[in-house]
């Protein structure tokens, strides 16, 4: 397992619910420990800066730290826990699952009750599962033991429990939370590639909080650092499995978003992002959403105004307990980060308006 992989496992086992991201957090500090400066805005976003020749442009790129997950809402009397939502979930592919809740005692394993299918009426087969219907049994017998043996209050976070893994074929590795650790782990590397490289401009590797609840790190991050330019780092939708439409595929290159709900990017910095693969000889693969958003959504309105674009890699089965990357893509998306980059001096970005 070479650096970057063990890094990656670090990252996506590392549990990080919007609003409890700070292991996370630690995960990026200690991988970036001597790259630059860093430190944090008031929501608890990650910012390392790393200085170039130059002060300006400011340069960002971020990732986001949370994952989606849920969040303790009641206890019922038998002692069964109910949960509400962190993020787009579809209930179907929570019954069943290992969720771990994170107590101030320490965490505490749980199932979600399901039926036997033997038990299953025609009507149940048919029914759309909502979230609020669902439960997490954690092995008590009332509410006394899930409050005062357990310690498991109102507001505890509750997160996946998935390995991460190397499958069969090395280049696929499937975990929780690539969605986004894998935008940390994009900003991270490009940072890292550029330490005793020069570059003119100042670049900030941020992992922000509460995307997947409103883009709000987002917006406090950006507020503190003042981009001239920046690119939101995060996984797009594969469609290269059964049942699903589009190009997107593992393995396929740097994913672009021409657009989504949230934004529309820069047509200039577009522009330079395809130049500068096509001068890498990277290949690109394109995404348009029409449901949904990146923290790009809040970076370009920052200020006056903020050139902005939205890019990443592919995967399968995102919002789930499990996804699938595959990690030439990650390896692309940062050598095509870190050609951006080195081009990105004050002329090039002034003339992205």
């Amino acid at each position: 397992m070479d650096a970057t992989t063990a890094f990656l496992k670090e990252l996506v086992e590392t549990d990080g619910a919007p609003g409890a991201e700070s292991a996370v957090a630690a995960v990026m500090e200690r991988y970036l420990k001597g790259v630059g400066a860093i430190s944090r805005d008031r929501l608890g976003s990650f910012i390392c800066e790393k200085k170039g020749s130059a002060s300006a442009p400011r340069v960002l790129m971020a990732g986001h730290l949370d994952e989606v997950g849920f969040m303790v809402k009641s206890v019922t009397k038998e002692g069964f826990v109910k949960f509400l939502a962190l993020g787009g979930w579809w209930g179907h592919v929570v019954l069943g699952q290992r969720l771990r809740i994170h107590t101030r005692r320490g965490p505490v394993l749980g199932v979600v009750g399901s039926k036997p299918p033997h038990e299953l009426r025609e009507e149940d087969r048919k029914k759309v599962l909502e979230i609020k219907d669902l439960f997490l049994d954690v092995g008590a017998t009332s509410d006394w033991d899930v409050k005062k043996k357990l310690d498991i209050r109102p507001g505890d976070p509750i997160l996946p429990v998935s390995d991460f893994t190397v499958m069969a074929n090395p280049n696929l590795m499937l975990a929780k939370a690539w969605d986004n650790r894998m935008g940390c782990a994009l900003a991270a590397e490009v940072a890292k590639r550029l330490k005793g490289v020069p570059h003119p401009n100042t670049l900030f590797a941020v992992a922000t909080v509460q995307e997947e609840v409103g883009l709000r790190g987002a917006q406090t991050s950006a507020f503190k650092v003042q981009p001239d330019v920046a690119f939101a780092l995060d996984v797009g939708i594969a469609h290269d499995i059964p049942g699903t439409e589009g190009d997107e595929k593992l393995g396929g290159g740097p994913l672009i978003v021409v657009y989504d709900s949230s934004s529309i990017p820069n047509r200039g910095l577009l522009d330079l992002v395809v130049e500068t693969a096509k001068k890498q000889r990277i290949p690109l693969q394109f995404e348009s959403v029409e449901r949904g958003g990146t923290d790009a959504g809040r970076f370009h309105m920052i200020g006056e105004g903020v050139p902005s674009l939205s890019l990443g890699v592919a995967a399968r089965y995102i919002h789930s307990h499990v996804s699938i990357i595959d990690r030439r893509d990650l390896d692309r998306t940062v050598d095509l980060l870190v050609a951006l980059v080195k081009r990105l001096d004050k002329r090039t970005v002034g003339r992205l308006v």
